[in-house]
């Protein structure tokens, strides 16, 4: 493990490959799990903000269980998260013309009708963040459903802070980002 700041960053983050391979998975990770994506504080104002736009985005499944559940909910740690359809896919999902689950906000923001991207935590996602008293914890979240990515990523020699450069960026910020890469150069020697 390596420290940045105020983070801990688990060696799997710049050691391990990663690219998202839609067309397989279909965004299971949107779809499978036990709890909706976790929210930042901040976030949950922003959702407030926000949901009336991303409205028209959402299936009606989704609507409803916002309207019965909240825009955001409360897991079992007491964090907010997304709500769920019926205890399986996010309530903000919609599913494309090739049945690819994608995020209601984020197509959103896409047409530029709202001037947020999606919750950082989905950004992030492999990665999974922990916050502790002092600092935050930089983790992996290996999951069987994205074997796809996995393999995408050593086909296309890319480790997984390379892939999350944009929403590392946006969560630490680009002297946070510079730092990481500068380590990992000198660490591995260029090596792919």
């Amino acid at each position: 493990m390596i420290i940045i700041d105020d983070t801990l960053i688990s060696d799997e983050i710049y050691t391990e490959y990663f690219v998202c391979d839609l067309p397989v998975c279909h965004g299971g990770c949107c779809v499978h799990g036990d709890a909706g994506a976790p929210l930042e504080k901040e976030e949950n104002l922003i959702l407030d903000r926000i949901y009336e736009k991303v409205i028209p985005y959402m299936r009606p499944e989704g609507i409803k269980e916002v309207v019965k559940s909240g825009r955001y909910v409360e897991d079992i740690d007491g964090e907010s998260t997304t709500p769920l359809v019926n205890g399986k896919e996010c309530a903000y999902v919609f599913f494309d013309e090739d049945n690819i689950a994608k995020c209601a906000i984020e197509k959103a923001w896409e047409e530029k009708k709202v001037d947020f991207k999606k919750p950082v935590s989905c950004h992030l996602y492999p990665i999974r963040i922990t916050k502790y008293s002092n600092y935050e914890a930089v983790n992996y979240h290996r999951w069987p459903i994205c074997e796809c990515a996995r393999k995408n990523g050593t086909k296309l020699k890319v480790r997984i802070y390379e892939f999350l450069k944009e929403s590392l960026i946006r969560k630490y910020g680009q002297d946070w980002y510079t730092q990481l890469d500068e380590y990992v150069k000198f660490t591995l020697g260029g090596k792919k």
